[in-house]
């Protein structure tokens, strides 16, 4: 009790947030995915066990995270840059890399599998924020920021080629953001995001079945049954909710019609059984979520706490912005979980691990 009276007893609500998200994922993933789940494997919790796993293990990398000084965090800033490359690389390697629905995004062995790119967003905004801390004097210049540049084109690289187009797209509005962040000026800063925004199309374009997923984004219903049907049956399901949804473990669209109800499209079925209102309410635990990892940026005492800070919640709120957009029908679709809701361990567990960060730089505040 002393503690949590006392100046060091850090951001208290942020954790209590967080915890209740990961619980509440838990309850989502059982209700998007108990008829696939029994219709594939026999078990309806077949997902939501495994959900509960990353849970437990997501809790208690947070409550280690929480009492680890972040200022020792400097020093791996490297070695996480390096095994990124090399979780990454390993993708590519036969009999390692795991390949699913035509992507390759996954190392497994066993039964355990592992999404290297849901790490390297987070080693990526620590690499970033142990560089422009150290070397706040030299980020006015293209030659200053070319490290961070470099090492977020290399992620980007190796992520495009998995395929996986959501989550470059995630790191690189994270570089772009932390380049902004780190205190460069207008000049520098335009050099940088004119080329990377030029790339887009270009990327868009060098892949066929990305110009699909355009056209489909454009009119989904010119290819009902093809590019365009998960769109549909996301908007399906988000007009079926109306205003205060049909109603928890309600939906119909779980019943196989939505793809990846219970992990990139979770958001929908979430949408069609709890309504407008109910994802007004989601929303706001999320920007909630945003608002805290900001203020404790704002009120740290030191650069690199305030770039992590940022850094690591800007990575959540890109992600559930871009999660948001996809599922509405606002961006062409792509595959992103909803962190600390979607189904896959790897992203709910460094998500809780980096919320443990955000409240021990906030106790030191």
């Amino acid at each position: 009790m002393k503690l949590l009276k006392g100046k060091k007893a850090g951001d208290v609500p942020l954790l209590i947030c967080v915890s209740l998200m990961a619980c509440f994922g838990c309850v989502m993933i059982y209700s998007a995915s108990s008829y696939t789940a029994s219709t594939l494997y026999g078990d309806a919790f077949y997902f939501v066990k495994k959900q509960i796993i990353g849970v437990v293990v997501g809790g208690a990398a947070m409550a280690a995270m929480c009492f680890v000084p972040y200022g020792k965090l400097a020093s791996f800033r490297l070695p996480a840059v390096i095994i990124s490359v090399i979780l990454l690389a390993l993708v590519f390697v036969p009999h390692v890399g795991v390949t699913n629905y035509g992507a390759t995004r996954w190392i497994g062995f066993g039964s355990f599998t592992l999404q290297p790119s849901e790490i390297a967003k987070y080693a990526y905004a620590l690499f970033a924020a142990g560089y422009f801390a150290k070397n706040y004097e030299k980020v006015k210049t293209v030659k200053g920021v070319l490290p961070v540049l470099c090492v977020g084109i290399l992620f980007c690289v190796l992520i495009i080629i998995e395929p996986n187009m959501s989550i470059t797209m995630c790191v690189g509005i994270l570089m772009l953001g932390l380049i902004f962040l780190s205190g460069t000026n207008l000049k520098t800063f335009l050099i940088i995001l004119i080329p990377l925004a030029l790339a887009v199309p270009v990327l868009i374009i060098a892949e066929p079945y990305r110009l699909q997923r355009l056209s489909a984004f454009i009119d989904p219903w010119a290819s009902p049954k093809d590019e365009g049907y998960q769109l549909i049956q996301s908007l399906y399901a988000l007009g079926n909710g109306g205003f205060f949804g049909v109603g928890l473990f309600n939906s119909t669209q779980k019943y196989r019609f939505l793809p990846f109800a219970e992990s990139d499209f979770i958001l929908s079925v979430m949408g069609e059984e709890l309504g407008f209102f109910g994802l007004l309410i989601f929303f706001a635990a999320c920007c909630f979520i945003i608002y805290r990892g900001f203020k404790i940026a704002a009120a740290c005492k030191d650069r690199f706490g305030y770039l992590l800070a940022s850094g690591f919640t800007l990575v959540y709120g890109i992600q559930v912005a871009v999660n948001a957009l996809v599922v509405s029908g606002a961006i062409p679709p792509t595959g992103l979980p909803l962190p600390l809701i979607s189904s896959g361990n790897t992203s709910l567990i460094i998500t809780m691990a980096s919320m443990g960060v955000l409240y021990s730089i906030s106790r030191s505040n």
